[in-house]
This record gives structure tokens, C-alpha cells and sequence, in this order.
């Protein structure tokens, strides 16, 4: 069932920070497992306020939900990456018992009891990919390369449909080896989209610049223009001017998980041409007396 962290919370999507703490820490009071020893119900509640706290708490990870909407955040990130530098500190301490740490460690942590420590994981990496417009836009596959403690690695990577400049992917176990047998670290590529030569992407929209001479803004003309569904025909009025856009509803990124597909907008601009010839010379100078 898809979670709805604003429902589980209480709160409006407009919520601020000072609003969701409250409405979070009144209902940890109720649910907490130190007032309901051996409430299964109670523990689960409190996990799921919890879990919705921390991503709502968090501006990245919020924009990401919000966008995204539950099934494409959680394509994105983990439990481990929801609670990952989550500042539940000073709400958990207030109830006594073991502190965040051992609370967070039973409930989360599997197997992870009272007063017991996981090995230490090892250490995460970064690194910055670049993937060209369409890739990010339909996804897709990509074969990475990186260093990993001196040895050259590949990995192949899924990118999803839709991706945006700065995203970042988690590939788990490959970052760095972890000390005493624990789990090896992650490795996160931030996503850097390349230049189209074709289209610019704008949020969920795409533009592409079409060039026409003087002649067929003045009388109107039709054309043919790129689309990621390949070439398709448009009217371009006459009169129009340029910088002016014909929009095709539903031609830009496709949709995905909680949002709808984007538009693509044809931007009209006048072509002049380098060199006139003599004829073409005279013609636009009659134009030019005619007070065109």
C-alpha cells in the first residue's frame, strides 16, 4: 500500500518544519514502545511516523517525495538512505529507556538488540556521471567505471526515466570495504545531464529552436520539427514573431511515477541569411521602400 507521509503525519503539504515537528512529536508520545510494551500495533505506528518524519524533516529528500510521489522516492532511496542523517535525536531522548541510538538500532536494525553494535560499514563514495539528455529523460542503462581501493571496477548502472541535474543514485556495497566483516560502504553518482544538441529541458518541458526565413513569418508556413517520437508537422501562423512558442501538449519528458508527461515547445526565431545575392538584394530593398 503506498504510504502518505503528509496522512500519516496529519499535516497539510504546505506544512512547515516548526508544524510537522510538533505534529511529530505528539504522536511519538503516543506511540512510543515505552508507553505500549509489547503493542505490536502501537510499534508499527510509531515506525511509520518515524519513517514519514524523516523524509518530511529533510528539504532534499521532501522535494524528492513530493515530486516523485511514494513509488518513484522509493526507487531512489532506501530505508537506510531515508534515516541517514536523520535529526531524531532529541525527540527520541525525551523518553527515556536506552537513548536514539538503541531505540532506532530495535526498531530498524533488524537484529540489532539492546546494547549490541553492528560491524562498522565501510566507507561511502561519490562520484559525478555524466549521461546524455535522452538518457535522462526515457532511462536506461549505463556502464560506469570507478576506482575502488586501486583496482578499476565497471558496474552497470539503471537510470530512471526522468532523472534530474544533481540526482543522485545509490549502488549499494560498492563503495569502500568495510573493517571487522561489516557491510562494504555505498557508492553514490550524482548525475550531471549533458548538452542536447536538439533539445533543452526545462523541469518537464523541452524546447527546441527552430529557425524559418523572414518570408514565412510574414505569410505563415508549415514545418516539420524534432520530437523524442521523431519528426512531426506543425503550422506556424503568419505574423508570428520571433521568440514566440507553439506548444505540443504531452511532447516532452514522459511521464512517470506521480507526474504527468511535460510539453514540448517549438521556439520560433527568423533566419538571416550570411550572403544575399544581387536579385535577393534588390527585392529586399523594394521590401525595405514598401516599409518592410
Amino acid at each position: 500500500m503506498a504510504k502518505d507521509y503528509y496522512q500519516t503525519l496529519g499535516v497539510a503539504k504546505n506544512v512547515d518544519q516548526t508544524t510537522l515537528k510538533k505534529s511529530y512529536r505528539k504522536l511519538a508520545q503516543t506511540y512510543h514502545p515505552d508507553r505500549n510494551p509489547g503493542d505490536k500495533q502501537a510499534e508499527e505506528r510509531f515506525k511509520e511516523i518515524t519513517e514519514a518524519y524523516a523524509v518530511l524533516s529533510d528539504k532534499e529528500k521532501r522535494q524528492q517525495y513530493d515530486r516523485f510521489g511514494e513509488s518513484g522516492f522509493h526507487q531512489r532511496y532506501s530505508q537506510e538512505d531515508i534515516f541517514r542523517n536523520a535529526d531524531l535525536g532529541d525527540l527520541f531522548g525525551n523518553f527515556g529507556g536506552g537513548g536514539a541510538e538503541d531505540l532506532f538500532s530495535q526498531l530498524f536494525g533488524g537484529q540489532r538488540g539492546r546494547g549490541q553494535r553492528q560491524p562498522a560499514k565501510g566507507q561511502d563514495y561519490s562520484m559525478e556521471i555524466g549521461i546524455p539528455l535522452r538518457l535522462a529523460i526515457e532511462g536506461g542503462e549505463r556502464h560506469v567505471e570507478y576506482r575502488n581501493e586501486g583496482q578499476v571496477e565497471q558496474i552497470k548502472v539503471r537510470i530512471p526515466a526522468g532523472i534530474e541535474e544533481g540526482a543522485k543514485l545509490r549502488v549499494s556495497g560498492k563503495g569502500g570495504p568495510a573493517p571487522a566483516g561489516g557491510r562494504g560502504g555505498d557508492l553514490y553518482l550524482q548525475i550531471h545531464i549533458e548538452n542536447d544538441p536538439v533539445f533543452q529541458r526545462e523541469e518537464n518541458n523541452l524546447l527546441v529552436d527552430i529557425r524559418l526565413s523572414y518570408s514565412q513569418l510574414c505569410l505563415g508556413t508549415s514545418t516539420e520539427i524534432p520530437t523524442l517520437q521523431g519528426e512531426k508537422r506543425i503550422k506556424v501562423p503568419a505574423g508570428m514573431q520571433p521568440g514566440g512558442k507553439i506548444r505540443l501538449r504531452g511532447f516532452g519528458v514522459p511521464a512517470s511515477a506521480g507526474r504527468p508527461a511535460g510539453d514540448l515547445y517549438a521556439v520560433i526565431n527568423v533566419e538571416i541569411p550570411d550572403q544575399i545575392d544581387e536579385q535577393q538584394r534588390k527585392l529586399i530593398e523594394e521590401l525595405a521602400k514598401a516599409g518592410l
